[in-house]
């Protein structure tokens, strides 16, 4: 080690102070100074060496030497001058592995878990080699069942809202048709419900309600037994499209949605328990994927409902309203909240019952249970007595629902009532869980033309 020791150095202890008109870092003076003002012997300007300052490196910055503190470099961004060119890294080579190992590491693709390099080289085999993809793929299903279902605390809407986000960006090579989206969404938000419950929920009580010859009515089933139901009634529709009927031999000559229920009731060896649940959600997944396939031609194609006839379209908005409505039976009997459908999908349902109210009408007229006397005579298409439905809320809008002929045209002309009611309010009438003395409906106008409409729409409801 060196015995020289650091010494601080003070420009003025050794009477040299620097002159504020040097340039740093050149030893040159600039200005107007006196070049030999300060000159003298031993610093620089008489050819003799500077003074060795101690503690000072030689080549410290002073008089005739480097600057102690270098100038700041121009960027060069500051310069206009184009930047220098990066050189692109090398892709990395692509591995080159034996059969026996890119069979071996497909458990670990499954699972995500393997390098960059190795993935590519797996997925790259799997092009070529079928026995592998075959596994691959049962090795991904397998995955798929480790993983816990995630919790049903999420808002209601937040499936539809991501739905709608991604098929604005892709839209789907098949897309669901309009009026078929409701029933999509609605079976998954019940199925969405469903996928928590364990056996005690599946065996919880529903009271299921509707309304027969203007009596309330009532059945007592169980959450299972509410599945099933769906499953016979969504029957009709795989039926009229070609599927599968779900209750094969047990079908009964008189295909009303009641009498199915009743028979597969009847048929099943023990109540219904959790086994329903796939056999469901496999048919909703078969009636949207068959509606989306064979196009917007479809939505004419006629179901029967055993006493009368629905097009498919309007059939799919019924059996969206009819999974709701009992996702909300199943939701209040194990205690758990369930919102109404979005605006859009409830307002095809209520358009559905408001188109569906002047054949009601008709029929309850010719049974005769019509309240109202003041009936006139008319033309097919000619404006008659009106009655408009007014419909609060994201899904409703108004309605002039002709009352003297499902045939004839409601006019604002001829308004003799007024009725205005909450959209989800009206669908629950229409199910028949809110009785029509009870339902909050705005009224004004003649009130035996509205007790007639709020009885017809209570009379749609069915098991």
């Amino acid at each position: 080690m060196s015995d020289d020791r650091f010494e601080p150095y003070d420009d003025h202890e050794h009477g040299r102070e620097r002159d504020h008109g040097e340039h740093e870092g050149d030893g040159e003076r600039h200005g107007d100074l006196d070049a030999g003002a300060h000159a003298g012997p031993g610093n620089g300007t008489d050819g003799t060496r500077g003074r060795d300052t101690p503690g000072r490196p030689e080549g410290a910055a002073g008089s005739g030497g480097a600057a102690r503190i270098p100038p700041p470099r121009t960027s060069v961004e500051d310069t206009g001058q184009p930047l220098p060119a990066v050189a692109p890294e090398p892709e990395p080579e692509p591995l080159t592995l034996e059969h026996r190992v890119l069979t071996s590491l497909l458990g670990a693709w499954a699972l995500a878990a393997c390098t960059p390099e190795e993935a590519a080289a797996v997925e790259e085999h799997l092009g070529d080699c079928g026995a592998c993809a075959e596994e691959a793929r049962r090795l991904r299903g397998a995955v798929g069942l480790l993983q816990r279902p995630e919790s049903l605390d999420l808002d209601p809407g937040l499936r539809t809202r991501v739905l709608e986000s991604c098929l604005k960006r892709r839209p789907p090579r098949v897309p669901v048709p309009d009026w078929a989206a409701a029933y999509d969404a609605e079976t998954a938000r019940l199925d969405a419900l469903l996928q928590d419950f364990g056996d005690t929920e599946w065996h919880a009580p529903v009271r299921l309600r509707w309304y027969e010859a203007d009596e309330a009515t009532t059945r007592r089933t169980t959450v299972a037994g509410v599945i099933a139901h769906l499953t016979a009634v969504d029957g009709l529709v795989a039926a009229a499209l070609g599927l599968t009927d779900p209750l094969g031999d047990l079908a009964p000559e008189r295909a009303t949605p009641s009498a199915r229920t009743e028979a597969f009731w009847r048929g099943a060896h023990h109540p219904p328990t959790h086994s329903v649940r796939a056999p469901w959600r496999a048919q909703t997944h078969d009636l949207v994927r068959t509606v989306s396939l064979t196009g917007s031609g479809a939505g004419r194609t006629p179901v029967s409902y055993g006493g009368y006839e629905l097009p498919l379209h309007d059939a799919m908005q019924d059996r969206a309203f009819e999974c709701w409505v009992h996702g909300e039976d199943i939701a209040e009997a194990v205690d758990y909240p369930y919102e109404p459908p979005t605006g859009r999908h409830l307002h095809g349902m209520v358009d559905l019952a408001a188109r569906m109210l002047p054949a009601v009408l008709e029929a309850r007229r010719q049974a005769g249970r019509e309240v109202s006397t003041g009936r006139r005579l008319v033309a097919a298409g000619a404006p008659g007595r009106s009655l408009r439905l007014e419909i609060e809320g994201s899904g409703g809008g108004e309605w002039l629902i002709p009352l003297d002929s499902p045939a004839a045209k409601g006019s604002a002309e001829h308004e003799v009532a007024h009725i205005a009611l909450d959209g989800s309010e009206f669908c629950r009438l229409a199910a028949g869980h809110v009785s029509p003395q009870e339902a909050a409906a705005g009224q004004v106008g003649d009130k035996a033309a509205i007790r007639d409409v709020l009885l017809a729409a209570a009379s749609m409801s069915r098991i």
